[in-house]
């Protein structure tokens, strides 16, 4: 992102982008208990921003591991026993829609999964292990988002495992674990602000 501080306290319209994130999911599941996942290094940061803009939605913090897979599991260690789903959600995707996050966890009730998706409007081509490259059929390949929502007896058996380099996202976790996966449609908007340009 080339900035100083951590893409999801750079400031859009006025608010820190993780705010934007996280309203999206309180103004939808007001009842439901968030937790965020932070680097200890960026908690002290993230309780400044809150108190700079009165933002005290009163979610919980957990530490943070040392990659994406670490840290979903300090998410889910933190999850009460008696919950039926779970959902992870990257705190830079802040304009999810509401209806994306009903259809998340509608979806997961019945299949037990539901991973947002959009289709690749791209062409697409595969390189082999050769430097050759071929075209593929772009109908069959989507674009991953988030929210992912999952069972939580599901998620909890999934991430018992030890962590792959093929580890991408929790998708590839239950799916390692011979859980199957759901796809629902997400969205084009659905961006993770990762570049400057991302942000503008």
């Amino acid at each position: 992102m080339k900035a100083d501080v951590p893409k999801q306290f750079l400031l859009l319209h006025g608010k820190p982008i993780l705010q934007h994130t996280l309203e999206r999911f309180l103004a939808v599941l007001p009842a439901a208990q968030i937790i965020l996942v932070l680097p200890v290094r960026e908690q002290a940061s993230w309780q400044a921003l809150c108190e700079q803009h009165q933002f005290f939605p009163g979610i919980r913090t957990v530490d943070g591991g040392a990659s994406r897979f670490q840290s979903v599991r300090c998410g889910l260690a933190a999850i009460p026993a008696d919950a039926r789903l779970v959902s992870v959600h990257d705190g830079v995707r802040p304009f999810i829609a509401p209806t994306i996050i009903q259809h998340s966890f509608e979806t997961a009730e019945q299949a037990g999964s539901a991973v947002t998706a959009v289709p690749v409007k791209d062409s697409v081509r595969v390189i082999d292990a050769d430097g050759r490259s071929r075209a593929v059929d772009r109908r069959l390949y989507h674009l991953v988002q988030t929210p992912q929502t999952f069972r939580l007896d599901w998620f909890r058996q999934a991430f018992a495992v030890d962590e792959q380099p093929f580890f991408t996202d929790c998708a590839s976790v239950l799916e390692f674990s011979g859980f199957p996966i759901t796809l629902i449609e997400g969205a084009y908007e659905n961006i993770k602000i990762t570049t400057p340009d991302d942000l503008r």
